[in-house]
């Protein structure tokens, strides 16, 4: 059975006149590159631990076939904001499931991405824990935690944004690398 006990979060962007080179070379400024990606959906495992990009690329191997939520979002429009963002929910009782949500973005600055990602996720995490959930109400700032009946839910997010150029490929990504 494979259940993740670690996970990291990283980010890249990439510019190439080539759509496929755009996309490599934001997963090489991710550090991902020398990796086989396999899409996942969106469970943080319970009792998984959040470890820092450094760490968890020393914990793979050139080609290793690595399970990851991947968000990512391109373009070769002149003067278009794109970002590719994952959002996590975690629930206070680490016993439990968490949420992890990719979004991707057009017009949109780091924060508005990342919040949006964040609020995408506590949104699956209330719905599984069976508590109403007012996108505006909940979210308490000074905190930085959300807030669902009596549970306390920390979220965050890993956002890459990026302006396009005409004639040029630019790619961004955001992801939620799951370690065994």
């Amino acid at each position: 059975m494979y259940v993740a006990s670690k996970l990291f979060l990283t980010k890249g962007v990439g510019k190439s006149k080539e759509k496929l080179v755009s996309f490599e070379l934001a997963l090489r400024d991710a550090k991902l590159a020398p990796f086989n990606i396999v899409r996942v959906s969106s469970i943080f495992p319970p009792h998984c631990e959040i470890i820092t990009m450094q760490k968890g690329i020393k914990k793979l191997s050139p080609g290793q076939i690595v399970h990851a939520v991947l968000a990512e979002s391109a373009t070769n429009e002149r003067h278009r904001l794109i970002g590719a963002s994952i959002g996590i929910a975690i629930p206070k009782d680490r016993t439990h499931i968490g949420y992890l949500s990719e979004h991707h973005s057009f017009g949109d600055d780091d924060k508005t991405t990342g919040d949006y990602a964040e609020d995408i996720a506590a949104q699956m995490l209330a719905t599984i824990l069976g508590v109403e959930f007012d996108v505006n109400e909940s979210y308490n700032k000074r905190l930085d935690q959300w807030k669902l009946s009596d549970q306390i839910v920390k979220t965050r997010n890993v956002t890459q944004t990026s302006v396009g150029t005409h004639g040029i490929w630019t790619t961004v990504v955001a992801a939620a690398v799951l370690i065994p």
